[in-house]
């Protein structure tokens, strides 16, 4: 397509020049005109027209009555040369020698030596020997951003047919090199002895297809005679009689060639197989389908589309029906697996007072596990699915209002519950303050006194992935409206105490309620659900005080650690709930220890309800916290630093716990103890927890009035801790002015797993790396230059550790410890392995493993991942194509993991 444009562009120039060159070569004399004396000179094609003009004018007998043609020029034509410019009448031509150049609008052509015969109508373009008898200043045809550098021109414009030698254009994603190009018309080359390849190297491509003859018509089509392919200029059996290329600027339609493969369970399958929609400019369609010669299949289903300025997204589903095995063996089984991803993103700009956004990833609850046709290890090892639509609107004013309406999904994928809302309605109004003055800040107690209005409706779904989207997933639907009203106030006192105070009323509308009653026949408890309005609401109040103290011990500017500064934050709250025993009834049940006595218990009817049931215990707690930062300030090791460098010591530690008044007993409640402590500034800190109790256990494990140490224990019981920390380091940590940048989303992560690549790196079906760029081996300048020796080895690590205490019940175990990694290692610059593992200490065995091998071939990519062991033992390689044009030259042969261990 670029070609075609060029070359008709050039085939127009010419015509449109020539004559005027030899006009102003008849005008001027039959001598020589040589031009060596001033360089780059230039002269324009309007100088000509008025000579040849005065020319005629003075010379003519009688005037031409006949109508001069307009001109087809509609810009100044300018034309150059470095060494000379060179009239010949004897040989009616026109040179241009060393650095030739024609310059039409955006349309510039130069060479080593440009030639216009006027008695054949032909023009030459050449390259010229330099210094060193190098051909050099080949020539090059250039408009806007299109070029094309073949080593020599030749064009006849009276038949505008051209003969074109060794040219070298990009056509897309190729680089063609055509020995000869010869051009029949408008929309008619052909080309002899053809070589297009995706390599950057066009002078020695490490791959190329290899064609004899070829037509090309711009904008439509190539059509090849034999072609094969040529590895290292070496001629490979792969190859083709014939090929046809459709050519196009825009998406079009059209077949997806399938991959072979074979597996041990489903025997030979061709995967990925199908039609691209190009339906417009806004939306695609593509539907592929796998098919396995045991009878296995599976359908795919994948739109995006896009609106510039207003919104995109994608949407995809999954559907495969998978056997295992052949029918009549003992092994033989069946399953179908669905998953339905949908992503949309609305422009901020596009309505900044609402917002439609959508992330739906729902399907079977085995899906991840079951398919085939997905290698995303590290899904399968997340049990959650979720997913949300939403949409939110503002409307502005005094005061502000805000709405939403949205549906969810949560399902975990063990148990195959579903959690869904359908929908949930909120709306809120900005806070009012009534007693704030119109003009000014608010200041004290009473004018900071506001208010809010929060509504919450809600149709809330509890089902199981066996009945999604049957009627029985709606059978036991709860749906109910929750109305709050928020009353606040805050202020300063003694300057220094910031003092706040809330109170809440909350009304809670549901319409399904649960009585119950004890049947002694059968010694149960009854459950009988009520349909119908009912309502209850409750209320309560805190407070709270807090301050910032600041202490700072100073060493002396010349000291190593200059000063150390330690800011404290303590607080102090105070809430109260009233106990609602108006919506609390009884019933009796027979005493197990004594059948002569009967036993009260106590329930409420909104037990089970949409928004749970009211408190009926009266509490007024006292909570009391203090937070601690440790800071120092040392001086640079950098010489050059003007100023001290600050570390932190201590980040965050604090000690929290409260003490219920209205408690007989165990008024105290656990101590918590949070911190985190930096080990390596800003790269490694380690987070530390712990829960202290001062109560004592009985012969049972449940706590009683009594203090620990008068237990004949310490002053403190620690009931349980944890130990965690997560460390991310580089070569580029090593390196001056090196910086780490970890990636923080990956495939995984959107899907509700970790950000981070500790399960192992996600592929897809071509063995490719989900989030990665087309050269996963960045090529910096200290690559190119070196690029087989590699005397620095770049090389990432990611590292996770976590430790967790019990002893609530006496059980003095560590429940989980584990140290999980994840890293890389570019060995040489062309070579990269990658290992994700993880070691369970408390139970002595390694977690999921991975092990990854990238081979960069240039233009090729290989890949080799392997997991040794587990369920989900397996290896897949892969090798092909990096350039997308070209993505089913591949070989792939994968070991598929065992789904029925």
């Amino acid at each position: 397509m670029q070609t075609n444009s060029l070359y008709i562009l050039f085939t127009i120039v010419l015509i449109l020049l020539f004559p005027v060159l030899s006009q102003g070569q008849e005008i001027k004399s039959e001598k020589e005109i040589r031009v060596s004396a001033q360089r780059d000179s230039t002269f324009t094609v309007s100088d000509s027209l008025s000579a040849a003009t005065t020319k005629l004018v003075t010379t003519s007998i009688q005037s031409d009555t006949l109508k001069k043609k307009p001109s087809l020029l509609t810009d100044v034509v300018a034309y150059k040369a470095e060494d000379y410019m060179r009239l010949s009448p004897s040989e009616n031509r026109m040179y241009l020698y060393d650095q030739a150049q024609i310059t039409y609008g955006e349309m510039v052509i130069t060479a080593g030596l440009i030639i216009l015969d006027n008695e054949k109508n032909e023009v030459y373009a050449f390259g010229i020997p330099d210094s060193l008898g190098n051909y050099s200043q080949t020539p090059i045809f250039t408009q806007a951003q299109n070029t094309v550098r073949p080593d020599s021109i030749r064009f006849n414009f009276k038949s505008k047919k051209a003969l074109v030698y060794n040219s070298k254009t990009e056509e897309g994603a190729f680089k063609v090199n055509g020995e000869v190009t010869k051009r029949e018309n408008d929309s008619v080359y052909y080309m002899q002895n053809v070589k297009f390849t995706t390599s950057e190297n066009e002078e020695d491509p490490d791959y190329y297809f290899f064609a004899r003859k070829i037509k090309f018509v711009p904008k439509k089509k190539i059509v090849t005679g034999l072609v094969n392919m040529y590895i290292a200029d070496v001629p490979t059996p792969l190859g083709l009689p014939f090929g046809y290329f459709p050519l196009t600027e825009e998406e079009t339609s059209g077949f997806i060639i399938p991959s072979f493969g074979q597996s041990n369970n489903r025997g030979y399958s061709l995967q990925n197989g199908g039609y691209y929609f190009a339906i417009s400019d806004y939306v695609d369609l593509l539907a592929l389908g796998d098919y396995y010669t045991n009878g296995s299949y599976g359908v795919r289903l994948e739109s995006s589309y896009a609106l510039r300025y207003k919104f995109r997204g994608n949407l995809s589903f999954r559907y495969e029906n998978l056997l295992n095995s052949e029918r009549g063996f003992p092994d033989f089984s069946q399953s179908s697996v669905y998953n339905l991803r949908w992503s949309h993103s609305q422009d901020s700009k596009s309505s900044p007072s609402s917002r439609f956004s959508a992330s739906v990833n729902l399907g079977s609850s085995n899906y991840y596990q079951e398919s085939v046709n997905q290698t995303n290890t590290a899904n399968f090892l997340n049990n959650t699915l979720s997913s949300s639509v939403s949409y939110s609107k503002t409307f502005q004013g005094e005061p502000q209002v805000n709405l939403s309406v949205a549906a969810t999904h949560t399902q975990n994928s063990n148990t195959g519950a579903i959690n869904m809302t359908l929908p949930t309605v909120q709306g809120s109004v900005s806070r009012i303050y009534p007693l704030a003055p119109k003009l000014g800040s608010k200041k004290g107690i009473i004018e900071n006194i506001n208010f809010q209005y929060n509504f919450r409706g809600e149709n809330r779904i509890q089902t199981f992935d066996s009945l999604f989207l049957k009627p029985e997933m709606f059978k036991d639907a709860t749906y109910g409206a929750q109305h709050s009203i928020p009353i606040s106030t805050n202020f300063k006192l003694l300057n220094y105490l910031s003092v706040s105070a809330n109170a809440n009323y909350e009304e809670n509308w549901v319409f399904k309620t649960f009585d119950r009653s004890y049947d002694q026949e059968n010694d149960e408890e009854v459950i009988d659900t009520i349909n119908g309005f009912d309502s209850f609401r409750t209320y309560n109040f805190s407070t709270s005080m807090g301050t910032t103290i600041y202490g700072m011990m100073n060493f002396g500017d010349d000291k190593k650690i200059q000063a150390i500064r330690h800011v404290m934050r303590p607080s102090i709250s105070y809430n109260i709930n009233p106990g609602f025993d108006q919506y609390y009834d009884q019933y009796e049940i027979e005493d197990e220890l004594d059948p002569t006595r009967n036993q009260i218990v106590d329930y409420t009817r909104f037990e089970g309800s949409l928004f749970g049931s009211p408190g009926r215990l009266y509490s007024s707690s006292i909570g009391m916290s203090v937070s601690n930062t440790l800071e120092a300030k040392v001086r640079d090791r950098d010489s050059t630093a003007t100023e001290a460098k600050k570390i932190k010591l201590l980040n965050n530690f604090s000690v929290s716990t409260a003490y219920n008044l209205a408690a007989d007993s165990l008024s105290l409640s656990p101590i918590s103890v949070r911190g985190s402590i930096p080990i390596i500034q800003d790269k490694l800190d380690i987070n530390i927890g712990t829960n202290l109790d001062i109560y004592a256990l009985d012969n049972n494990n449940n706590r009683v009035d009594k203090l620990n140490i008068n237990n004949g224990g310490s002053l403190f019981r620690m009931t349980s801790a944890n130990v965690s920390f997560g460390y991310s380091l580089s070569s580029k940590d090593f390196e001056l002015g090196g910086e780490n940048k970890d990636k923080t989303e990956n495939e995984t992560f959107r899907n509700g797993g970790r950000p981070d690549d500790l399960f192992g790196k996600s592929t897809d079906i071509d063995g490719k790396f989900y989030d990665e760029e087309e050269d996963v081996f960045e090529k910096d300048e200290d690559k190119k230059k070196n690029e087989w020796y590699q005397y620095k080895i770049p090389w990432d690590l990611r590292l996770a550790y976590t430790m967790t205490y019990s002893n609530n019940a006496r059980q003095n175990e560590i429940s989980s410890h584990s140290i999980m990694f994840s890293g890389d290692v570019e060995l040489a610059p062309k070579w990269t392995v990658g290992a994700s593992s993880g070691f369970d200490i408390k139970d002595a065995g390694f977690t999921y493993t991975q092990l990854r091998f990238q081979r960069d071939l240039d233009s090729w990519r290989m890949s080799f991942n392997w997991v040794p062991f587990s369920s989900r033992s397996s290896w897949f390689f892969f090798i092909g194509i990096k350039s997308s044009i070209l993505s089913d030259i591949k070989y792939d042969k994968r070991l598929e993991p065992d789904k029925s261990l």
